[in-house]
């Protein structure tokens, strides 16, 4: 019996090959896809939310200030002269305004857990329902997902082992050590929201939560996890790190990071959280999610042998960039600029810029770098350092706004200035005009030698979707709730101040929004919004507890949940039938 001819084996071949040529293709560009951020939250010092840190970022707000009493006692430990030890010679830090106010029953945690449990672990749950909301997802909606959770932390401000007062031996149990271990961060974020993608806590020093954002990069773009939530945290609730950092002189006597300035002499102390949602950008795109930005490339390296444990080096760093630059095909020339780690300390600041330098150097710039630190607003949050850069790119982009440095008053000596095409703003700057989509640079170099590197883009313009056709035109309904009464007049008051902070969003959007991306808990409200004056006034009664015509005001049994059932007025029986005619 012949066999095939030599042609069509040859037709085969070349058929595979093509196939395995696409396949190739689909996996190189999978490996390389963007990754959109749809969802992002704060809690930084003097920003409770993004709005707020937008705000501190176009102000120029200096959120530096005394340690406050709630944190220790700083005349207890401090002393002006360095060299004293024992003793810390800094009196400032960038604090958060309250880390106590948290409610453990809404997240379903007793009395007892709650009393061991950290602010850090406090901070991170809550901003990480913020930012949930943000992207209009319900986090039940999570529940058994593929969703990842990679937290940045690091430090042991808390604890039963640290020096502000530990606990009796015998006061130590599975609480106290589950409350406070960092590796439980992550683990307690995906078992409260049920969620099965991988779930890490990184601690890197400073670059913590960058690179938990390049495992997660990397972690969507493998297929491992279909979302990913990323943070980092870091809360200042006792003297024992502040201790060992001016053992070494690292800290700013006055708190501040002096970023790129003459005046550069240790960095400043900082504590918050972010947490940011990020998707594939074609999945994103796909499901019409609003879009704040684009992640395009990531790297990370070490500096390995380099002039010290902890000595930066600048090569390692010009390369993480470069790597970042290839892995989202940009041309460093596109980037208009570049959120430095930019401390504030004498080595790292002149170190960072020659990295710098030695990436931009070889290209043709029509126009400068801007370079700026937002250290030099909220100090370093360490751990949380990189996700508060993050963020402030975000909204940079967002609002095509370069923000201001502060500090920077005369440059510093050591960086050949004439020779490196930057400058530091030190006021707001339009975001320059381009060919191609506003793109920026993030920097984060962990203590330990661990470099990060991600480049962003503005967010690609949305579609428009035409409406979807409906049977009845429905009068808009606003629909809110809490868990308590209290939190539902809350609620109200807040919803009022949204719609009078934003005017020209229409109120069919607002309703639903508030139907399909919230959570829904027992009190309940629900008012008519045909009408913005109308509504606003029902909501500022609402918030003061009191109700009116068209509220309707109700509480949801959570034990036993309702029937329900279905009514259809004699009209659409009668559209309905006559539709169902058509049909046959």
């Amino acid at each position: 019996m012949a066999g095939p001819e030599p042609k069509e084996l040859l037709g085969k071949a070349l058929v595979e090959i093509r196939a395995l040529k696409a396949r190739v293709k689909e996996l190189e560009a999978a490996r390389r896809e963007p990754i959109a951020v749809v969802g992002y939250g704060c809690r930084f010092p003097s920003a409770p939310d993004p709005k707020g840190f937008w705000k501190l970022l176009r102000d120029g707000v200096d959120a530096v200030r005394e340690v406050p009493r709630d944190r220790f006692d700083i005349d207890a430990w401090y002393d002006p002269d360095p060299d004293q030890p024992g003793r810390i010679y800094t009196r400032s830090a960038a604090f958060l305004d309250r880390v106590d106010g948290f409610d453990p029953g809404f997240f379903s945690i007793s009395p007892r857990e709650v009393a061991n449990l950290s602010p850090q672990q406090r901070l991170l749950l809550e901003v990480a329902w913020e930012t949930l909301e943000d992207a209009n997802l319900p986090p039940a909606r999570l529940f058994g997902s593929r969703t990842g959770v990679f937290i940045g932390q690091c430090g042991f401000d808390e604890g039963p082992w640290n020096t502000s007062g530990a606990r009796a031996p015998d006061e130590i149990d599975l609480y106290s050590l589950t409350g406070t271990t960092l590796s439980i961060t992550a683990g307690r974020l995906s078992y409260f929201l049920g969620v099965n993608g991988p779930s890490l806590a990184v601690d890197t020093a400073c670059s913590s939560s960058l690179v938990a954002l390049q495992l997660a990069v990397q972690s969507l773009r493998s297929g491992d996890c279909e979302r990913a939530l990323v943070g980092g945290v870091h809360v200042l609730t006792s003297p024992a790190i502040m201790l060992g950092l001016c053992r070494i002189k690292a800290l700013a006597p006055d708190g501040r990071c002096k970023s790129f300035d003459a005046r550069s002499d240790g960095y400043g102390r900082g504590e918050g959280c972010g947490v940011v949602l990020l998707r594939r950008l074609s999945d994103a795109l796909a499901d019409g999610d609003r879009i704040h930005a684009v992640i395009r490339g990531v790297a990370i390296n070490q500096d390995g042998a380099s002039g010290g444990l902890t000595v930066p080096s600048g090569p390692s760093q010009s390369a993480a960039i470069r790597g970042a630059l290839a892995d989202g095909a940009v041309d460093p020339a596109d980037l208009a600029y570049v959120e430095a780690h930019g401390t504030g300390t004498s080595l790292g600041d002149p170190i960072e810029m020659r990295a710098l330098h030695a990436v931009y150097d070889a290209h043709t710039r029509e126009r400068p770098l801007y370079v700026g630190s937002v250290k030099s607003n909220i100090g370093h949050l360490e751990a949380g350092a990189g996700i508060a850069g993050l963020l402030k790119v975000v909204l940079a982009l967002e609002h095509r706004v370069i923000p201001p440095s502060l500090h920077f008053v005369t440059p510093n000596p050591h960086i050949a200035w004439d020779e490196i095409p930057v400058e530091v703003p030190t006021r707001c700057v339009p975001w320059p005009d381009g060919p191609r989509a506003p793109a920026a640079g993030l920097s984060s170099f962990g203590l330990g030698g661990t470099n990060v590197h991600v480049v962003l883009e503005a967010a690609p313009k949305a579609a428009e979707r035409a409406p979807e056709p409906t049977l009845l035109q429905m009068e808009p309904v606003l629909l809110l709730s809490g868990r308590d009464d209290a939190a539902l007049r809350d609620a109200a008051g807040r919803a009022g101040r949204w719609l009078d902070e934003h005017p020209d969003v229409a109120l069919a959007d607002v309703c639903h929004v508030a139907a399909i991306g919230r959570t829904h808990f027992a009190e309940r409200l629900a008012l008519p919004a045909n009408d913005r004056a109308h509504l606003r006034e029902r909501l500022r009664e609402a918030a003061l507890g009191r109700g009116g015509a068209g509220v309707l005001r109700g509480r949801r049994d959570e034990a036993q949940p309702p029937e329900i059932g279905f009514t259809f007025p004699a009209s659409l029986a009668a559209l309905a039938a006559g539709s169902d005619a058509l049909a046959r």
